[in-house]
């Protein structure tokens, strides 16, 4: 690993660190990314069949839109790690790393050669970050999962969707990109205990407790009054106004979240007598009566289309939002302003990606945006930038 005091100031922040990546599809690839990002030298080894995120759509000249979303600024290595060569390649190279992260089941790398059993025994001061549904040990640890079934075991479905609808997933994969999330944080975090002379170890990062880990506002609901938190929509159980409404024309969200925000809601809306309205004088009651109220608002909602209305709460400061579309969104002043979409060239065709969300020193993070190829890098001795 490069020493502190050799990176320049103006570097990024993991700039030096090497992470070798055996993952697919999302929680460990988005992971990696993340690390890369921030200037870690990231590999990653892939089966001679490649990351199945490869054969997601859309596909343009032989390159996935989506997996190209999450592995941008890797090298591809394509290794059998079956096939005695390779095997031996990937436990060279995982010597040379700083950081192993892997999305397998619990116990698979183990039985390859390459699990942190071995490796830790070799390297002490490696971090080897292993992603799974529910964890290295326990009594489903050696379940599979997928970010829908983490949603229906972590509670996050039965809080998402319509009162006594069906159950619906959230429609980003919070469990996937949560635990890549937190396998990002916690390497970091480790990596500055490496850098002050301590050793590496093993990060278990399940993506079950990640994903209860978030619904602090759920589990503490819970914790507090034994009763299981509901769906609610895009309602909120201890704010109103705060929700989509109906317009004339379409919905509209705004997010009225104390005293002062609401007597604003009930000037613009024109009912200021509902100030007075016993079952609306703090927010706790509101939310406690919050389908009456919502009948209410909409009823005033109803004259009026819906950019009538964002216009006017944003006039009067209170937060609110058309629903946008995804190509809105990317488009939205403030994404342009954020410098959040970026040019990404690909094997055969340009495209777009969202870069890094977070600026540095006033600066967004500049990011690699190419793709290698299935074992682009295959051929070089080295495929670390640096050693």
């Amino acid at each position: 690993m490069v020493q502190t005091s050799q990176i320049h100031s103006n570097a990024k922040p993991l700039q030096g660190v090497r992470v070798l990546e055996f993952c697919q599809i999302a929680a460990g690839p988005f992971a990696g990314m993340l690390l890369a990002d921030y200037g870690a030298d990231v590999v990653k080894i892939e089966p001679p069949e490649g990351d199945a995120m490869r054969q997601w759509p859309p596909v343009k000249e032989g390159m996935s839109e989506n997996f190209a979303s999450l592995n941008r600024g890797k090298r591809s290595l394509s290794l059998n790690l079956k096939d005695p060569k390779d095997l031996a390649r990937a436990q060279a190279l995982i010597l040379q790393a700083d950081v192993v992260l892997e999305n397998s089941r619990p116990g698979v790398m183990n039985r390859l050669g390459i699990g942190p059993d071995w490796a830790l025994a070799q390297k002490p001061s490696l971090i080897y970050c292993s992603i799974s549904a529910f964890g290295q040990t326990g009594p489903r640890g050696q379940e599979g999962g997928f970010d829908v079934t983490i949603q229906a075991a972590s509670g996050v479905m039965s809080v998402t969707g319509e009162p006594d609808g069906a159950p619906v997933k959230c429609g980003v994969p919070i469990a996937d990109f949560t635990a890549g999330l937190y396998a990002a944080f916690s390497i970091s975090a480790m990596l500055t205990r490496v850098r002050a002379g301590g050793p590496g170890g093993q990060i278990d990062v399940p993506m079950f407790a990640t994903s209860l880990a978030i619904a602090a506002l759920q589990t503490s609901e819970y914790f507090g009054t034994g009763r299981d938190p509901k769906a609610l929509g895009s309602a909120h159980p201890r704010n109103a106004p705060y929700q989509a409404y109906r317009a004339a024309d379409d919905y509209f969200v705004i997010a009225a979240g104390n005293n002062k925000l609401w007597a604003s809601v009930c000037e613009v809306v024109g009912l200021p007598a509902l100030r007075a309205d016993d079952r609306f004088a703090t927010t706790t009651l509101r939310a406690q009566n919050q389908t009456a109220l919502k009948g209410l608002l909409e009823e005033q909602f109803a004259k009026r289309n819906a950019a009538d209305w964002v216009k006017a709460f944003q006039d009067a400061g209170v937060p609110c939002s058309p629903i946008q579309k995804y190509s809105q969104a990317l488009q939205d002043p403030q994404a342009v302003h954020l410098q959040l979409v970026n040019d990404q060239q690909l094997p055969g065709h340009q495209t777009k990606t969202v870069g890094c969300p977070v600026w540095l020193s006033g600066q967004p993070v500049a990011v690699d945006t190419s793709v290698e190829t299935l074992g682009q890098s295959n051929d070089q001795e080295q495929p670390w930038r640096s050693l």
